[in-house]
């Protein structure tokens, strides 16, 4: 974290936030703790929506927090407080080591193993992650005002609005362990987004777009995403239902992220050692289409998913996830490696900057390429409700999107469910589009999955 911006509209320095780390391991050192780990942030945003021109909210926002794991031998206590007094530092410190007394040993509680922690140069990699956004809240208003008037302006079909937002956030954060890890950088995300509402009566139809970047320079321009979403919500008019069958679908980018969501979840440590997860026993093995691969890259200068180090201090590397189908690695933190009997991925917190791909995708595989490739069948646009079973793998979401003959979009389609299983449906992805489009932390392009149920009218 260069200390010419680390801190930029906060109100604690790196050097502060340091110290109460070294305060709270000390604490727990001298309450007889054998290990110990702190964690203390802070958060501090804007951010500004307006509805039809008029402003709606603004809402300012700064938060403080400091966790601390107290460990007596392999009993583990945690505590947390937003006070960053001497007092309540002890008090906090105490919490966590009353807690640990009282628990139950657990042979996989534990800090990191040391060999496994990022050195102090590997914690120190600059990835360029925070552009602190220096805009008030008269200029992000403005800057809603300007998407939304783009989008009510695109046809007097838009009729309506839910409203636009913009949202300028940063936060900082330095952590430390008794084992000897000491780290911790600033980052910052902001959007602009907007909703309109096309048609009237029984024919409303909503649809959204937004921008999301580390830096604001890098955000789309709010015409732009007006524009955009406007269009997406006229494309829904006279949507239609169809009959139920089996049929190719066609994920749009921004749907098809959902399904790599999917994969992390079946494949994460917490899953996998609760034996709730249909891909238990997957390492090694064909589980989707052997023309795809899953990478990532957590040194993505910029990227969302982007970080030096995971939650819990140990060091992230790029690494290959599926390589022709074939399940190369899990996502496991040290606790659900220690479960698994298995080494830590680096993946507390989650997955960095995944990336799926075919080796089938050729560069003139945009979207009407890929809905040449569909032929006959639905291109889902949206996806509804929370229909997935992670220990079967059944998958049912309600969808809306177009329906497409001869590789040509026909009509808009709603109130249909599409359904399946996502392990017949990872090895049915039949091609890959070179739409690719970044959500949050994964990229991947338009997925077509040869086989699903559609039940329609």
């Amino acid at each position: 974290m260069p200390s010419s911006r680390s801190d930029q509209g906060f109100a604690y320095r790196k050097d502060q936030f340091q110290q109460i780390v070294e305060d709270t391991l000390a604490l727990a050192r001298q309450l007889g703790a054998s290990d110990a780990g702190a964690e203390v942030s802070e958060g501090v945003g804007l951010s500004v929506s307006v509805r039809k021109g008029e402003l709606e909210n603004v809402e300012r926002n700064r938060d403080k927090s400091l966790g601390v794991s107290v460990y007596l031998g392999q009993r583990r206590g945690n505590a947390s407080t937003s006070d960053f007094s001497a007092a309540a530092l002890k008090q906090t410190v105490q919490a966590a080591y009353d807690i640990a007394r009282f628990t139950a040993e657990d042979p996989a509680a534990g800090l990191p193993d040391a060999d496994d922690l990022a050195s102090a140069e590997e914690a120190a990699r600059d990835l360029d992650l925070f552009h602190p956004w220096a805009i008030d809240a008269a200029g992000a208003a403005e800057l809603a005002r300007r998407c939304e008037a783009a989008a009510l302006g695109v046809s007097r079909k838009i009729t309506n609005s839910e409203g636009a937002g913009v949202s300028a956030q940063q936060a900082h954060f330095w952590a430390g362990s008794s084992r000897g890890f000491r780290g911790g950088y600033a980052s910052s995300r902001h959007y602009i987004s907007v909703s309109p509402i096309a048609g009237r009566g029984r024919d409303m139809q909503r649809d959204a777009w937004y921008s999301s970047m580390r830096d604001a320079a890098d955000l789309a321009d709010p015409e732009a995403v007006g524009h955009y979403a406007a269009h997406r919500a006229l494309a829904r008019l006279k949507s239609q239902r169809v009959a139920t069958g089996e049929l190719p679908v066609l994920f749009e980018n921004t749907a098809a992220a959902g399904l790599l969501g999917a994969y992390v979840q079946a494949t994460s440590g917490g899953s996998l050692y609760r034996k709730a997860s249909f891909l238990e026993g997957s390492l090694g093995k064909t589980v989707l289409a052997r023309h795809i691969d899953i990478t990532e890259d957590p040194h993505i200068l910029k990227g969302k998913g982007s970080a030096p180090f995971d939650d819990e201090g140990v060091r992230t590397r790029a690494r290959s996830i599926v390589q022709r189908g074939v399940v190369q690695s899990y996502f496991l933190s040290s606790y659900s490696a220690r479960k698994l009997g298995m080494k830590t991925t680096g993946h507390a917190g989650g997955s960095q900057n995944l990336a799926l791909i075919s080796r089938l995708t050729q560069p003139g595989d945009d979207l009407p390429a890929m809905l040449r490739k569909l032929g006959r069948g639905l291109f889902v646009t949206e996806l509804m409700g929370q229909g997935v079973n992670y220990v079967t793998g059944d998958y049912s979401r309600g969808a809306a999107g177009f329906w497409v003959e001869g590789g040509q979009i026909v009509h808009p389609v709603h109130e249909v469910t599409i359904a399946g299983n996502l392990r017949q449906m990872f090895k049915d992805i039949v091609a890959v589009g070179a739409d690719v489009y970044t959500s949050g932390s994964k990229s991947i392009g338009s997925v077509l999955v040869s086989r699903m149920k559609l039940a329609g009218s």
